[in-house]
């Protein structure tokens, strides 16, 4: 997968596996001090399940970029000094262990980069229009805890709480 060549942000949604260590080494930059990233992976429960084996994710793909963007566009105006911003999610049948989003922010200072990085995924959560389906032994189910998808420009940090 190829890295952005130009600009800050790197937005993306693949069929392909997410390149972790290459998302951390294109957010490193020489005017920022930290970098945190997140990794989502499929595990083997969920909520009221124990056995799940593997997870599908389908999503509208014209829409989620966009909406990757505009969260970009929003941590940057509530988060002043980050570096570098990556927002990329899985689609397709993905198995245990496996990196379904990856999230990762540099700042010249570790404590924005954390509060950038847990703005953009709690964000992201509720608002890209991406839909998972658990699968166990005996059968599949779309994934529990589903809601309306909200604007980007709505404050999600106090209903993640």
């Amino acid at each position: 997968m190829p890295v952005p060549q130009l600009g800050d942000d790197w937005c993306e949604l693949t069929a392909s596996e997410l390149p972790i260590s290459q998302i951390y080494e294109w957010a490193v930059t020489a005017h920022c001090g930290a970098v945190v990233l997140f990794s989502g992976t499929v595990r083997d429960h969920a909520d009221g399940r124990s056995d799940v084996t593997s997870l599908e994710y389908e999503a509208y793909d014209d829409a989620v970029v966009p909406v990757f963007q505009s969260l970009a566009h929003e941590a940057r105006q509530q988060f002043n000094g980050i570096g570098r911003i990556a927002i990329l999610h899985r689609t397709g049948l993905l198995q245990l262990e496996e990196s379904s989003v990856v999230v990762a922010v540099s700042s010249p200072h570790r404590g924005l980069a954390f509060e950038a990085a847990r703005f953009l995924i709690d964000s992201l959560k509720t608002s890209a229009p991406i839909w998972k389906k658990e699968n166990w032994a005996g059968g599949s189910d779309w994934g529990t805890g589903a809601h309306d998808v909200v604007a980007t420009t709505k404050k999600v940090s106090e209903s993640s709480q």
